[in-house]
């Protein structure tokens, strides 16, 4: 790479200074790993300028190597954390067969972010009928439209579906399609990070384990 400015440079003794003035001073809490994430992502919404609840999914394909893209959180309790798609796409089929996934979120405008390692299961058709329903109309008919994953024919063959699905389910309740539905990360272990001046982060993991949850903090 020519062009050295794309990539910035590491932290000078100015910039460690000034984060160490800056530095928010309220330790993380760590009784409920989930009360936690919730309080992150409520400060990430006020903050972040966009997406605060994207977060990159990981999962591994038929030949065990990594595969990740970012999707969107739509619900989170102590039950797991709740994304939707369409089961047919390529995150559909490798959850399928090995349901296990990593996620990952990155508040840049808090310098926090938070792993979480777990297994998957399926919402159930009530839950994912109820999240569909609030739903714009447009993204409906695209859930209709689109062979995620799949190979296009041409650049506007999304088009001419989208118009062949508006036609039949622009008038009225559009129903959820069959390949489309919910999945629940329930987590085996949450981990949290905060930047703090001069590379003295904090990381502290949640580790699930009969009864509760262990906490150990991690060196950065």
């Amino acid at each position: 790479m020519d062009d050295k400015a794309l990539i910035p440079p590491s932290p000078a003794e100015d910039d460690y200074a000034r984060q160490a003035r800056a530095a928010d001073a309220t330790p993380p809490a760590e009784a409920d790993p989930i009360a936690m994430f919730e309080a992150w992502l409520r400060e990430a919404g006020e903050r972040e300028p966009n997406d605060p609840n994207a977060m990159t999914l990981a999962t591994v394909d038929a030949d065990g190597a990594p595969d990740a893209r970012m999707v969107l959180l739509k619900d989170v309790d102590a039950r797991g954390f709740v994304f939707y798609t369409n089961t047919d796409s390529a995150k559909g089929r490798q959850l399928a067969a090995h349901p296990g996934a990593a996620l990952v979120f990155h508040w840049k405008s808090l310098r926090r972010s938070v792993r979480v390692r777990g297994d998957i299961e399926p919402v159930s058709a009530a839950e994912a009928d109820a999240y569909f329903a609030t739903r714009a109309k447009s993204a409906q008919i695209g859930a209709w439209a689109s062979d995620q994953s799949r190979p296009m024919p041409d650049a506007h063959a999304l088009e001419r579906r989208v118009a062949e699905f508006g036609v039949k389910y622009g008038l009225g309740q559009t129903p959820r399609p069959p390949h489309w539905s919910g999945y629940r990360l329930t987590p085996r272990t949450i981990e949290f990070w905060r930047d703090r001046p001069f590379r003295l982060h904090e990381r502290t993991v949640f580790t699930r384990a009969a009864g509760g949850w262990t906490t150990q903090r991690l060196f950065p």
